[in-house]
């Protein structure tokens, strides 16, 4: 399976203008969970001719085609990643917005278990944990 985003477009068989590959570009390198407007201010910055419109349309194609995944984490704002990275699941720093990605293998045990014991084979799941910083 192809890892980079314009990769698996390409294998996809969706045509890949020069603005297509500078957002796909700008998506593989996002450490982050970026929404649409941030997508725009970085893609526009490698690119000024990029439109807000077209990082929308390509996103929603992206998304359509299985190659990104919306994620919503209560702040109003669609962001998104790659639908084909490692599972993880995500802290959300409510002061800041912050996204923090974690894997706990007990989480994960204790989920399978939790499906089992109700008579389900767990298939896949997403969590997502809200907090603020502790004051010591």
């Amino acid at each position: 399976m192809p890892r980079t985003i314009i990769a698996r477009c390409e294998q996809k068989g969706l045509r890949m203008t020069e603005q297509r590959r500078t957002i796909a570009g700008v998506l593989d390198r996002a450490r982050d969970h970026p929404h649409v407007e941030e997508l725009h201010a970085r893609a526009s910055a490698a690119d000024p001719r990029i439109s807000l419109a077209t990082v929308y349309r390509t996103v929603k194609l992206l998304e359509e085609s299985g190659i990104l995944e919306k994620v919503d984490f209560g702040d109003g704002r669609a962001r998104y990643e790659s639908a084909e990275r490692e599972h993880h699941d995500h802290l959300i720093d409510l002061d800041t917005g912050k996204v923090i990605e974690f894997v706990d293998p007990e989480i994960e045990e204790l989920q399978e278990r939790i499906a089992s014991k109700l008579g389900y084979r767990l298939m896949g799941h997403r969590m997502e944990l809200y907090g603020v910083p502790k004051k010591d």
